[in-house]
């Protein structure tokens, strides 16, 4: 793989601390959400996961689209993430990402399907992390 972008961010504290990127671009406070014994006065990793995964996965979307030569100028997705123990005595995470698309359909399942085989989170997760996605509040057809 050509690696196009590196990026890094450092995290103090673990999740009661900071996390940071190298450029300063990114500088916020991190708490336990309140549902795992935190405050929940700050933002956390989950939080952060479902930024990143949304709005990567919205861009695939767009990419499959454009290079289908399809008109699309957005792709709302939500991704919802969630944390909880594994049977292994860790800890695993889940995620659901529903996605509206302004098209028939056919078309948009097709679309979804396609952008979660280019999307980078996608297929970092893939094996790992069970992703259930909706299109248009259907499930997305394998």
């Amino acid at each position: 793989m050509k690696t196009l972008y590196t990026t890094t961010a450092t995290a103090m504290a673990g999740r009661n601390g900071q996390v940071a990127t190298d450029d300063g671009k990114l500088d916020l406070a991190l708490s336990y959400p309140k549902e795992m014994g935190g405050s929940g006065e700050a933002t956390n990793p989950e939080q952060l996961f479902a930024a990143g995964y949304s709005a990567c996965f919205s861009n695939a979307i767009l990419h499959v689209a454009n290079m289908a030569k399809q008109p699309l100028k957005s792709a709302p997705v939500s991704a919802e993430v969630g944390i909880g123990a594994n049977e292994a005595g860790g800890f695993a995470l889940t995620v659901k990402l529903a996605v509206e698309l302004d098209m028939p359909q056919a078309a948009a399942q097709q679309l979804v399907k396609t952008a979660h085989q280019v999307c980078p989170y996608s297929n970092a997760v893939r094996g790992n992390i069970d992703v259930e996605v909706t299109v248009n509040g259907e499930a997305l057809i394998a």
